[in-house]
């Protein structure tokens, strides 16, 4: 194939991508985004292999930037994956640590009950 027949090829990839991807309701997100991290893990093992054999400079550099892209794309699809299950609730959310008072409202409150204490007996 010729190099004006692959980039044709990849732009339309890219256009019926976009419009694939555009369609899909929040519900369907993070099944998708499983998937897409599953399919990014090969993207990576192959961008390790072709390191691996690599003859020349360009392979080398052909690999480790699909080894970057995939990294990316699969660190990536978690921490949005991660995001749409707490904005759904399905994440549970870590209950807060009640606070501890300080110590100087806690010396202020037992200043404050002597006191009324104090004035309860001199009535």
């Amino acid at each position: 194939m010729d190099l004006v027949t692959e980039i044709t090829i990849l732009v339309l990839a890219a256009f019926v991508g976009f419009e694939v991807i555009s369609k899909v309701p929040a519900t369907l997100h993070t099944p998708l985004m499983s998937q897409t991290n599953a399919i990014h893990g090969i993207v990576l093992l192959g961008g390790l292999i072709v390191v691996g054999y690599a003859n020349s400079t360009l392979d080398e550099v052909i690999g480790f930037i699909a080894i970057v892209f995939g990294t990316v794309n699969i660190v990536g699809g978690f921490l949005v994956t991660d995001r749409m299950l707490e904005m759904f609730g399905t994440k549970k959310k870590k209950k807060p640590e009640p606070v501890a008072e300080p110590a100087a409202a806690e010396a202020a409150s037992d200043a404050s009950d002597a006191s009324d204490n104090s004035a309860g007996d001199n009535k």
